[in-house]
């Protein structure tokens, strides 16, 4: 297996554990606070891989990757946030859409200002990917009132928040860490997103209902860090650009499981998209 299958690989992984993530945090957020789902979920995760660290005498990264984790940890929490509030404006559909092209638009051009203008096949790879994004993440209702700008300009920032996350994750160069220090790295990138959440979470006291939040949250923040994991692998095989892209198809495993779970049929729109990624994933793992 060459290293672009292997990343495009890792990639569809990571595409899945966050779109499962996802799924599991909507449900739960049904029923209470999507913040306190989002926090409890990442305490739990933190603590785990801190276990596993601890268990496997996980080495130590250097300072440099340990400073851009916590970087991209804390303001990715601050830009879920942000993520959150612009979805209670309004206008979800396209606010989520924004978000999720601008996850993946903000580190494909970082890694072509950085790395350099792909080969053609992975340019039609990438092109594709960013439009079956856009369908997949796209619901365009009949009758439905125009996007407040404040909702689209957050969703906008949120975005470019979650695509930095991935650029500092790939200058962290996770590929010269070895496996148990990537865990390290996870869990700085954890603890930084637990205390930015946990600022959030003060500034805002949303009202606990329950217990109901720590299932949901647990399950989805355990997914969350799997895919983040699998983000990291998926980088250090490939080109940011194209793990990023790939990564960012997450959305349609939140629309399957929704789909299967839930009996909720995707719109057109939403299937030409899914399909749409299946040829972006393999132009992009040639």
């Amino acid at each position: 297996m060459n290293t672009s299958s292997a990343s495009a690989g890792l990639g569809l992984l990571s595409a899945a554990s966050w779109g499962g993530s996802d799924f599991v945090g909507g449900l739960g957020a049904r029923r209470a606070s999507p913040l306190l789902i989002t926090v409890s979920g990442q305490a739990v995760s933190l603590v785990v891989l801190a276990l596993v660290c601890f268990t496997l005498h996980a080495a130590v990264p250097p300072a440099r990757a340990l400073a851009l984790t916590a970087i991209a940890g804390f303001e990715a929490a601050l830009a879920l946030a942000l993520f959150y509030h612009a979805l209670s404006l309004g206008a979800m559909g396209l606010t989520a859409a924004l978000t999720g092209l601008m996850t993946a638009l903000v580190p494909v051009l970082f890694s072509m200002l950085h790395y350099g203008v792909p080969a053609p096949v992975t340019i039609a790879g990438l092109a594709s990917g960013c439009l079956a994004i856009w369908l997949i993440t796209h619901q365009h209702a009949q009758g439905a009132k125009a996007a407040p700008a404040a909702a689209l300009l957050l969703g906008v920032l949120a975005g470019a928040g979650f695509g930095m996350q991935l650029i500092l994750f790939k200058m962290a160069e996770p590929a010269s860490v070895g496996a148990a220090s990537i865990l390290a790295i996870m869990t700085v990138t954890r603890a930084a997103g637990v205390s930015a959440l946990l600022l959030v979470l003060l500034a805002t006291r949303p009202a606990a209902t329950g217990r109901s939040f720590w299932t949901p949250g647990i399950a989805a923040g355990l997914m969350d860090t799997a895919g983040t994991l699998f983000y990291l692998g998926a980088a250090s095989f490939g080109r940011l650009d194209t793990a990023a892209v790939i990564c960012s198809l997450y959305p349609a495993g939140t629309i399957l499981l929704s789909a299967l779970v839930l009996r909720e049929r995707p719109t057109r729109r939403q299937m030409a998209g899914m399909a749409l990624a299946l040829g972006a994933v393999a132009l992009l793992s040639l």
